[in-house]
C-alpha cells in the first residue's frame, strides 16, 4: 500500500475540507482523467483497488497515472477501551482530496476503453466523481 517512508508529526489534526482544489484540477500526464466531484478522505486501499481496477480491464496496455498520495495518517484507538488516555495509534493513511482534483490519468488506449476502466474506478472510491477528456490546444 501507498505510505510515506518518514513524517515530520506521527498524529495529525484531522482538518476541515472547506472549498474546491487550487491545484491539479487539469489533466498534466494523460488524454482522460478522473475529476472529483466532492471532497473526501481517499484511504491506500482505494487508491491501490481503483489502480487495480483501471489496469486490469486495459490489459496492461496505456499508462496510468496517480495524481493524488496517502500522507495524513488517521488513528484509531483499540476496540473495547474506555475514553481518554491518549490519542490512539496511526491505523491508516489517507489522501486529502478536493473537489476539482484529477486523481488518475490515463494514455494510450481508445475513449471506450478508457471510459469504461474509469467508470469501474469511479465504484472502488468514496465520492462521486467524473470521466474527463483532454481538451485539443488550438
Amino acid at each position: 500500500m501507498l505510505m510515506p517512508k518518514k513524517v515530520k508529526h506521527r498524529r495529525v489534526m484531522k482538518g476541515r475540507m472547506r472549498g474546491k482544489a487550487t491545484r491539479g484540477e487539469k489533466l498534466s500526464f494523460g488524454d482522460f482523467g478522473l475529476k472529483t466531484l466532492e471532497a473526501a478522505w481517499i484511504t491506500d486501499r482505494q487508491i491501490e483497488a481503483a489502480r487495480i481496477a483501471m489496469t486490469r480491464h486495459i490489459k496492461r496496455g496505456g499508462k496510468v497515472w496517480i495524481n493524488v498520495f496517502p500522507d495524513k495518517p488517521v488513528t484509531q484507538k483499540p476496540a473495547e477501551t474506555r475514553m481518554g488516555s491518549g490519542k490512539g495509534n496511526p491505523e491508516k493513511w489517507v489522501a486529502v482530496v478536493k473537489p476539482g482534483r484529477v486523481l488518475f490519468e490515463l494514455s494510450g488506449v481508445p475513449e471506450p476503453i478508457a471510459r469504461e476502466a474509469m467508470r469501474l474506478a469511479i465504484h472502488k472510491l468514496p465520492m462521486r466523481a467524473r470521466f474527463i477528456v483532454r481538451e485539443e490546444e488550438v
